[in-house]
């Protein structure tokens, strides 16, 4: 790509985030994605610092869209959301200790220790949405019903299978209705329940489904506060906390009385039907754009070629976060799978073609011991996209894993003349490097 390009994060998806002038979209993208991985990209800008003599983490940070540019609108159509780049990454930088690990890894080198850190930064495409980008439609789906006693059922069009929406959406719903956890239910994937939804997938679960129920919430919220009004015989009330209050008298009635009367029925506010039941589609009008930086500490054993990762650093901007222990955990299980394509997995065929580690007895996944500490936070940068302000965290981990794995490795032996190594870095593949003095 063209020099002037810039932007400086890096995904599987959004290759590079560049400049428009400069991008041959039928040319310069597609060639690139179609040769090279996130890891590759990152691997240019730890060579291109190299070459100019630049610290890598600089080089980033001088080339980031700036904060006043969003939403920025890419050559390829895209339009970045809403960011602030340089700040996970300056959040990591000071976390992980940056500049003091530099001159320790000067002493380290002069003891004959191979310590190395690497940097990942990166922007990935969430929030799967507009219905024009999308094979099967992009928006979503959400019912809430309160039943006679003001118990709660939320039924989401999303199905998802690990993620927390279950949590999620029971949070929103209470936090709208005002109304405890444990009185709410989600249900979801049973087509004999649940209304037509689109589905989990491009980490559009809660950046998409989220906002159906939210919409959803608030024409509830409509009837409530009609039945309300009708109850408290008062055009001037207010619905929060889980009642209706007369802003004139004070009296104030709560959900399960309301929600009683909407079915008992003996009076209806005009043009309203009995119960409390709403249902919601929301189209997004696109996708929402996370990005953060990650920083890996590693040190490499000169006799075996084994690596070890001594500090894991992980900066994360998913936007608005509605459950902190969620996220973390989308994270953590991201970062355990980018070190084991950075470190362990392969899959190997034979002469014959036959494959070879076609069993877990045979193809590595990295176990619970060899995962280091992960220290996991967050800057938070809300989405414009959608009235909760969330963008997506499914793939984050694993998108900022493995190409700081790579690069702390690669900077680890970067006085051997190392500059490139091929995942998975297995112990044999390193071992040959050092042993061969880097020429290998």
């Amino acid at each position: 790509m063209a020099a002037k390009e810039r932007g400086g994060l890096t995904d599987a998806t959004i290759t590079y985030l560049g400049d428009k002038p400069d991008i041959d979209a039928a040319h310069d993208v597609v060639h690139i994605k179609a040769r090279s991985t996130r890891a590759n990209v990152e691997k240019a800008f730890a060579d291109l610092a190299a070459e100019l003599k630049m610290d890598p983490a600089e080089l980033r940070l001088k080339n980031f869209i700036g904060n006043d540019e969003f939403p920025y609108q890419t050559a390829t159509g895209l339009s970045y959301d809403s960011g602030n780049y340089a700040a996970p990454l300056k959040k990591a930088l000071d976390l992980a200790g940056y500049h003091k690990f530099r001159t320790e890894q000067k002493q380290a080198k002069a003891d004959g220790r191979l310590l190395g850190i690497g940097i990942s930064t990166y922007g990935e495409i969430c929030a799967f949405g507009p219905s024009p980008a999308t094979p099967a439609g992009g928006w979503e789906s959400a019912t809430v019903k309160i039943d006679p006693t003001g118990k709660v059922t939320v039924m989401t069009g999303v199905s998802p299978h690990g993620q927390g929406e279950e949590t999620t959406f029971a949070q929103i719903a209470a936090d709208e209705l005002g109304v405890p956890i444990d009185d709410i239910m989600v249900l979801h994937g049973d087509t004999a329940i649940v209304q037509y939804g689109i589905g989990t997938f491009g980490s559009r679960g809660t950046a998409v489904g989220g906002p159906a129920l939210y919409y959803a919430l608030q024409e509830l919220k409509k009837k409530i506060k009609k039945f309300g009004e009708m109850l408290l015989e008062s055009e001037d009330v207010t619905f929060s906390g889980g009642q209706c209050v007369c802003n004139r008298s004070g009296k104030s009635i709560g959900l399960a009385q309301i929600a009683g009367a909407s079915y008992r029925a003996m009076k209806l506010p005009a043009n309203t039907e009995p119960g409390l039941q709403a249902t919601y589609f929301w189209e997004p009008p696109n996708f929402a754009f996370p990005f953060g930086a990650h920083i890996v500490v590693t040190e490499v054993d000169r006799d075996t070629g084994q690596v070890e990762i001594k500090r894991y650093v992980a900066v994360d901007d998913c936007g608005v976060i509605i459950n902190p222990l969620l996220v973390d955990g989308q994270v953590h299980g991201g970062v355990v799978q980018g070190i084991g394509q950075a470190l362990y997995e392969q899959v190997v065929y034979d002469d014959n073609g036959q494959l070879v580690t076609g069993e877990l007895m045979d193809y590595a996944i990295p176990k619970a011991s060899m995962i280091p500490w992960i220290e996991s936070s967050h800057t938070v940068t809300p989405s414009p996209v959608n009235p909760l302000g969330v963008k997506g965290v499914g793939e984050a981990g694993t998108i900022g894993c493995s190409p700081a794995v790579v690069n702390s490795v690669v900077d680890a032996l970067s006085h051997l003349g190392v500059r490139h190594i091929d995942m998975p870095m297995t112990p044999e593949k390193v071992w040959k490097l050092v042993s061969a003095g880097g020429q290998a």
